[in-house]
C-alpha cells in the first residue's frame, strides 16, 4: 500500500509536467500565430501608406488620372522645358499634384513663363518644396513699390528665386531701409538687386563698413556709390581686411587701394589667390610697377591664363622676331583691352600669311597654358620694348 501510493504521487507529479508543457507549447504557438498576424497587419498598413503617398503624385480627374507631367503641360511647359525641370528637380515627378498647381498658380500673375519657370528651378532645385504662398501678396505689394513695377519684379525673381523666400520683415524690409537710408534711389535699387542678387540676405553694416565706404572717397551722389556701399555691405570684415593687406604686399599703400576700391568696386570680389597671381606676372613678367594697376585697374581683373599671359607672350614674340604691330604707339595696357578681333589685327594678321600662320599658332598654344608657373620665370631678367 505504501509503495503504490508513492508510485501514484510520482505518477501525478508526471501528469502535471507532461500538461505544464503541453500548455507552454499551446499558449507559445498561439503568441506566435497573434505576433505574426499582427506583423502581417502592419506590413500591409506600411505598404498601403507607401502606395498612398506614391498615389498623391497623381490625382483623377474625369477617369483620367493627372501626374505633376500633366500639370506642367497644361500651365504651358512644353516637353523640353519638363525635361529640364525634372533633371534639375527629380523629385517634381513625384510631387503632390494639388500642390504643384497651387504654386503654379502663385507665379501665373507675376508674368512668370515656362522658360523662366526653368531658370528658376535650376537656380533653386527646391523652390517648390518651399512655402512661396507665405504673405505672397503683401510681399508683392512690397517689392512692386520698391522696384516700380511687376516686370522688374519678374526679372529680379527669375535672378534670384528666393526673393520669395526670405522673410519679408526680419530681412528684406531691413535690407532695402538701410540702402535707402543711405541714399539709394529706386533705380540704384533695381540695379543693385540685378548686379547682386544675394545683397538682401547678406548685407550687414557697422561702424567699420561705413568707414571702408568713407575711405573710397565716393560720395552719395556719385554713380560708383551704389556699387560700393552693396559690395561693402555683402562682404565680410574679415575678407575686405584680407583683400586690403594682401595688395599692400606688393608695395601699395591703404590710402592707394580704397581710391582704387572707389573707382572700381570690383575688385573687392576677386580672390586673393587670383590677385597674387597677376600681380606677380604683372611685377616679375611684364616688369611694370606694382602702382600700374592703379592707372590700369585690368591687368587685375582680366583672366591671367587666357588673356593676359598670351596676348603678353604674343606681343613679345612680334619684338623678337623684328616686326612691328599695326599700331607703333600701342601700349600693353591698351593691347590687353582690345577685343580679340582687333588685336590679332593688329598683332597677327597684319604680317605676311607664313608669319601670320606661325603667330597665331603661337597664340593658340599659349591661350592653353593653364597657369604661368615656370614660364613666367623666362621673362623676368627681360624687360619689355614698350
Amino acid at each position: 500500500m505504501h509503495s503504490t501510493g508513492k508510485i501514484n504521487v510520482l505518477a501525478f507529479i508526471r501528469l502535471l509536467s507532461t500538461t505544464s508543457t503541453l500548455v507552454r507549447n499551446n499558449l507559445s504557438a498561439t503568441i506566435t500565430t497573434k505576433c505574426s498576424t499582427l506583423c502581417l497587419n502592419e506590413s500591409e498598413e506600411r505598404i498601403d501608406a507607401s502606395d498612398q503617398r506614391v498615389l498623391s503624385s497623381r490625382r483623377v480627374v474625369d477617369g483620367i488620372k493627372v501626374s505633376p507631367l500633366e500639370v506642367l503641360r497644361k500651365w504651358g511647359c512644353n516637353d523640353d522645358e519638363i525635361s529640364k525641370l525634372f533633371t534639375s528637380r527629380p523629385a517634381l515627378q513625384r510631387a503632390n499634384v494639388s500642390q504643384l498647381e497651387f504654386k503654379l498658380s502663385l507665379l501665373t500673375p507675376l508674368g512668370i513663363t515656362s522658360s523662366d519657370l526653368v531658370k528658376i528651378v535650376t537656380c533653386r532645385p527646391k523652390f517648390f518644396s518651399s512655402r512661396i504662398h507665405l504673405v505672397l501678396d503683401e510681399r508683392i505689394n512690397y517689392f512692386i513699390e520698391v522696384l516700380g513695377s511687376k516686370e522688374v519684379l519678374r526679372r529680379a525673381i527669375i535672378r534670384n528665386p528666393s526673393l520669395m523666400l526670405y522673410d519679408l520683415d526680419e530681412k528684406i524690409k531691413p535690407a532695402i531701409d538701410f540702402y535707402k537710408g543711405l541714399g539709394f534711389s529706386q533705380q540704384d535699387l533695381v540695379a543693385m538687386l540685378m548686379s547682386r542678387p544675394t545683397v538682401i540676405p547678406r548685407t550687414s553694416f557697422n561702424k567699420g563698413k561705413l568707414e571702408y565706404i568713407h575711405k573710397t572717397g565716393v560720395t552719395r551722389d556719385s554713380k560708383m556709390f551704389k556699387y560700393v556701399a552693396a559690395i561693402i555691405g555683402v562682404t565680410r570684415m574679415e575678407t575686405i581686411q584680407e583683400k586690403v593687406a594682401n595688395l599692400e604686399k606688393f608695395g601699395l599703400s591703404e590710402e592707394e587701394i580704397w581710391g582704387l576700391c572707389g573707382r572700381c568696386p570690383i575688385l573687392l570680389t576677386l580672390s586673393v589667390e587670383k590677385v597674387q597671381r597677376n600681380m606677380t606676372f604683372v611685377l616679375a613678367t611684364m616688369k611694370l610697377e606694382a602702382r600700374s594697376v592703379l592707372k590700369h585697374p585690368f591687368l587685375l581683373l582680366a583672366n591671367l591664363e587666357t588673356q593676359i599671359r598670351p596676348r603678353v607672350d604674343v606681343v613679345k614674340r612680334v619684338f623678337e622676331m623684328g616686326m612691328k604691330p599695326l599700331v607703333e604707339d600701342v601700349s600693353i595696357a591698351t593691347a590687353l583691352r582690345m577685343s580679340e578681333k582687333r588685336f590679332l589685327k593688329v598683332y597677327v594678321m597684319c604680317h605676311q600669311e607664313d608669319v601670320a600662320g606661325e603667330l597665331m599658332e603661337f597664340y593658340e598654344k599659349a591661350k592653353n597654358v593653364k597657369r604661368l608657373a615656370v614660364e613666367s620665370k623666362k621673362y623676368v631678367r627681360k624687360g619689355f620694348p614698350f
